[in-house]
């Protein structure tokens, strides 16, 4: 390839699939192109699934281009069925400018926004698709779009099986004429997406086409899958935030840390900026020398989203627990209530490590369980109120309870 950035992302996996690569890597090679990649306010911050999108943006910057990063207003109020078996819990107008506002702040902690030539802008599709009136789009652009091919669409099949609405089998159309609306007002000619966004993304492509008679392109990214395999999602139960309110830089620290041997390389490629040559040179090592690559992937993960002082901070946090250190300060923490003593299963609900009574028990009977540094051996046991309480749940999470 011509182009600097597609060699870059090809080097590090980036890429996925391609509507037309020889034609994208002909654009990028002949100067700046303006490129957006778009989230629906389903949640108040991203996640470590929306990563590999995210950070591919960000070298897409970093190589001169200017990124878009859309919100959807208005694609969130619809529900897209992508990946799903059932549909989309409505959202609330309030709901959706709560979500707008935190999707706002993870997005800046990855792409620099600005009046420059390659700064970012952030737009919401709400402000044109509300300008629509129903009879208005129906003659606007219901044909161009055909039953048969948004029916060939795997998000469409997997969903008819379970009653998929009319409100969702008209999502494809609204992404696309975002595609449109971008391209027309700030000659915007590429979309990002990852790979389960690939048959709405290459709508726009051919509603461009026939509306303006111009070529326009869709680069994907594969999914992030944790390490069996499944997709790392908030509907999945496993998801690791971006901002801090949600995910604290040391649990997001202990994220990186805790990668399997087998994805560090991977991991290092996807989520740090670290040389290629560097990275060759950490992926060979074996043993407990890999924990120290692991140790250079998670600062640098999290130098990129929290700065650098929080990155230190959550380094240190985990050489207090692991390396026996003494700074506890940056472990997270969490303040109770707490002046008489608690059973351990109603305290361990209670400081969030268990959302349920029965989950807290089955680990407290399996053994993974530690107060202060003694395994909890009885569920039916009482944790003692205490200036402090170290708490451990498994071999890597630890909370430390501050009592009022």
């Amino acid at each position: 390839m011509k182009s600097k950035l597609l060699q870059e992302l090809e080097a590090r996996g980036f890429i996925n699939q391609s509507s037309n690569l020889e034609g994208l890597d002909e654009a990028l090679a002949s100067g700046r192109i303006v490129g957006y990649w778009g989230t629906d306010p389903t949640g108040d911050s991203l996640h470590v699934g929306h990563l590999a999108s995210l950070m591919l943006i960000r070298w897409f910057q970093k190589y001169g281009n200017k990124p878009i990063l859309l919100v959807g207003g208005a694609t969130g109020r619809i529900g897209d069925p992508s990946g799903r078996d059932k549909g989309r819990p409505m959202l609330t107008d309030e709901q959706i400018e709560k979500n707008c506002t935190g999707l706002r702040k993870s997005i800046s902690k990855f792409i620099k926004f600005g009046d420059g030539e390659n700064d970012a802008i952030m737009v919401d599709n709400y402000d044109w698709m509300k300008n629509y009136g129903h009879m208005e789009f129906l003659r606007e652009f219901g044909t161009d779009f055909t039953i048969p091919r948004m029916l060939s669409m795997e998000s469409v099949k997997r969903r008819l099986e379970n009653g998929m609405t009319f409100l969702e089998f008209n999502y494809m159309t609204f992404q696309a004429v975002d595609f449109l609306t971008l391209n027309k007002k700030y000659n915007c000619t590429l979309q990002f997406c990852g790979a389960d966004q690939w048959g709405n993304s290459v709508m726009g492509v051919e509603l461009i086409r026939k509306k303006l008679g111009k070529e326009v392109f869709v680069l994907s990214t594969a999914l992030i899958t944790d390490s069996k395999g499944e997709k790392i999602g908030k509907s999945a139960g496993n998801a690791v935030w971006v901002n801090e309110e949600k995910t604290t830089p040391y649990e997001y620290y202990q994220y990186f840390r805790n990668t399997p041997d087998d994805l560090v390389e991977k991991f290092l490629k996807i989520f740090t900026e670290i040389p290629l040559d560097e990275i060759s040179r950490l992926s060979k090592l074996e043993g407990a020398e890999l924990n120290e690559a692991k140790k250079i992937l998670a600062f640098a993960a999290t130098e990129i989203a929290h700065g650098h002082d929080a990155a230190v901070a959550a380094e240190s946090a985990a050489s207090a627990l692991f390396g026996g250190g003494t700074d506890k300060e940056n472990i997270p923490s969490f303040k109770l209530d707490m002046s008489v003593p608690m059973g351990i299963i109603d305290f361990l609900v209670a400081v969030k490590l268990f959302s349920s009574k029965s989950e807290a028990r089955r680990m407290i009977e399996q053994g993974g369980i530690q107060i202060d540094g003694k395994k909890a051996i009885d569920w039916k046991a009482e944790v003692a109120p205490a200036e402090e309480i170290m708490v451990q749940k498994g071999k890597k999470t630890f909370l430390r309870v501050v009592t009022k």
